[in-house]
């Protein structure tokens, strides 16, 4: 067998490259390296004083997730995809004899960022290089929620009755290595569905009740370039049109509209809008017992519209990148939701990217 040479090396990437490598449009339109002041800062790195073996560059361990969460991959099989895949070596500027961080590393340095509440900072360093490149919040913004799954707990009824009133089950207390497989945060609601047409073809009368546990992703994004700007991070039981008060909204955003669907309408949600200076095209309810008057039928058909535009946020998340919550508790749920709505502005980005270099 022929000994491969630096020079076939360079020709197998150059044919990573024209078959279309998107981590390598990444690294040309996505400036990594201005996320190195909050890595450093979350993780004290500079701090050399104690010796011992310098860590990983972390703007490699943070790329590290970026591949992570392009990919829905463990920690386990990231390490073993940096070692197999020449296209993860390039993007991450690593050769073929240099040090490869393992899974532990991978592990321990998402945790460190986890524990040390970064992600809020990364998500805003780069919603700063979006707002620098042009892409402004325009247009106003649209509000909406999805149901992120996690590993199902096996609990007994009194157990989730502590969890439900916030207590640790007697229990687990004297149990540490159990305690910490438990996920007492995450919780179970229902997932409504539209029921599938019968044999003969009618509808059932009433939609399909799904058990669903988790957690729940709530955001915001703007109307003109559907990029996300605010995000929140909840139990999947938790309601969705509160969280409209708790920072959803974006002041920055050129225009005042808000869109939302019927979850977010309520009298204290329409006060606290009109107190703030933004103007409510949100979904409005059919009347108890009621038919629904034609002109609000009309209204909402035209809002659903534009409303239904950040479901495809969601849909790319889902579809593209598997999002799923493998860890336990929710200060480690937000850190999995954060890099994903990350990924997804980068991604997006690359693409607008793309339309206005064609135009």
């Amino acid at each position: 067998m022929k000994q491969s040479g630096f020079f076939d090396v360079e020709e197998r990437l150059a044919r990573l490259s024209g078959l279309g490598d998107q981590l390598e449009v990444f690294s040309r339109t996505v400036d990594f390296d201005a996320f190195r002041p909050d890595l450093e800062k979350a993780l004290a790195y500079l701090d050399r004083s104690k010796g011992g073996r310098p860590p990983f560059d972390p703007v490699l361990m943070f790329k590290i997730l970026v591949i992570q969460t392009l990919n829905n991959l463990s920690d386990e099989r990231t390490e073993y995809l940096i070692n197999d895949r020449l296209s993860f070596m390039r993007f991450l500027g690593l050769g073929l004899s240099d040090r490869v961080p393992d899974a532990k590393t991978v592990w321990l340095f998402r945790e460190r960022l986890t524990q040390a509440g970064a992600i809020e900072g990364l998500f805003d360093r780069f919603d700063a290089t979006l707002r620098n490149a042009g892409y402004l919040p325009m247009s106003g913004q649209i509000l909406d929620a999805t149901l992120v799954a996690a590993p199902k707990q096996r609990n007994t009824n009194a157990e989730k009755a502590d969890l439900r009133a916030g207590r640790i089950p007697e229990d687990w207390q004297d149990k540490p290595a159990k305690l910490s497989h438990k996920d007492r945060h995450a919780r179970w609601t229902l997932k409504f569905t539209k029921a599938k047409r019968q044999d003969d073809g009618t509808l059932p009368t009433t939609d399909l009740a799904i058990p669903f546990f988790g957690y729940k992703s709530h955001i915001s994004i703007d109307r003109k370039f559907r990029l996300i700007r605010k995000w929140k991070t909840t139990d999947a039981a938790a309601s969705d049109g509160a969280r409209l008060r708790e920072g959803l909204l974006d002041k920055t955003n050129t225009a005042s509209t808000v869109w939302a669907d019927t979850a977010y309408r309520s009298k204290a949600n329409e006060d606290f809008m009109e107190k703030k200076g933004f103007v409510s095209k949100i979904h409005r309810k059919k009347p108890h017992l009621k038919p629904m008057p034609r002109h609000i039928q009309r209204s909402n058909a035209g809002k659903s519209v534009i409303r239904s535009r950040v479901e495809h946020v969601f849909a790319d998340q889902k579809s593209q990148t598997g999002l799923f919550v493998r860890t336990v508790g929710i200060t480690r749920a937000t850190m999995r939701i954060g890099l994903a709505n990350i990924v997804y502005n980068m991604r997006r980005f690359l693409f607008l990217e793309r339309i206005n270099a064609a135009a």
